[in-house]
């Protein structure tokens, strides 16, 4: 496995799927990574890292003195937010306000947070609907300490790029369409979207954020 290999390949890929390669920011999503692996990602140049549990995210946090920026890009309980939310950098998956609401009262500084949205409906998915997302932004006035900066999506797992590109197509003019209301304490300026199978899609319709992992660990 040569992860220096993995992360030059997608920065390449990057490079060609994006007139703005600067704005794209690589989190590893670093579920079935041990340390070795996560210290050849840093050595890498990769400094986000996502978990999508808390009990990972802590020990492994724990195990690694890097200066590693750590995200949460995984569903959050409320009753593990105590645990975890002072740990974190950013959270991908804000998506109801019982959340919001925990995030309040145990965070110690203003959180950045992705709204998480399903946008292609499905039942297996988490995250709000669509319309469902300006009144949540409004709502989440009553919790100061979230600092929403942008949408998160998972399309569907499938070949058909159509249907994966306009589930990203469909997110970034919900930003958009929100970018333009000038909603207070709202920046929604970023786009949390693509893993492995179809980041290069996500980066064409314009991903700030790709969430990455089997690809950077594959031999």
């Amino acid at each position: 496995m040569n992860i220096q290999k993995n992360v030059d390949a997608v920065r390449q890929n990057i490079q060609s799927f994006t007139t703005d390669p600067q704005a794209v920011n690589i989190v590893a999503a670093t579920k079935y990574a041990d340390p070795e692996q996560m210290i050849a990602l840093f050595e890498s140049g990769i400094t986000m890292m996502g978990e999508n549990r808390v009990d990972s995210l802590l020990e492994k946090k724990c195990q690694l003195s890097l200066p590693i920026e750590w995200h949460f890009i995984g569903t959050l309980q409320s009753r593990k937010v105590k645990d975890v939310i002072n740990e974190i950098a950013c959270l991908h998956s804000l998506d109801r306000l019982s959340l919001a609401k925990e995030i309040q009262k145990y965070r110690q500084q203003p959180l950045p947070c992705f709204i998480q949205v399903n946008v292609s409906g499905e039942k297996s998915k988490h995250g709000l609907r669509s319309e469902e997302v300006i009144p949540f932004l409004q709502a989440l006035k009553e919790y100061p300490i979230i600092k929403v900066i942008g949408l998160m999506t998972m399309a569907p797992n499938t070949e058909d790029e159509t249907i994966v590109r306009d589930c990203f197509k469909s997110l970034k003019q919900l930003q958009v369409s929100i970018s333009q209301l000038n909603l207070e304490g709202v920046e929604c300026s970023n786009l949390s979207m693509g893993m492995s199978n179809d980041y290069t899609i996500a980066i064409e319709e314009g991903a700030t954020h790709i969430r990455l992992g089997s690809i950077l660990f594959q031999d």
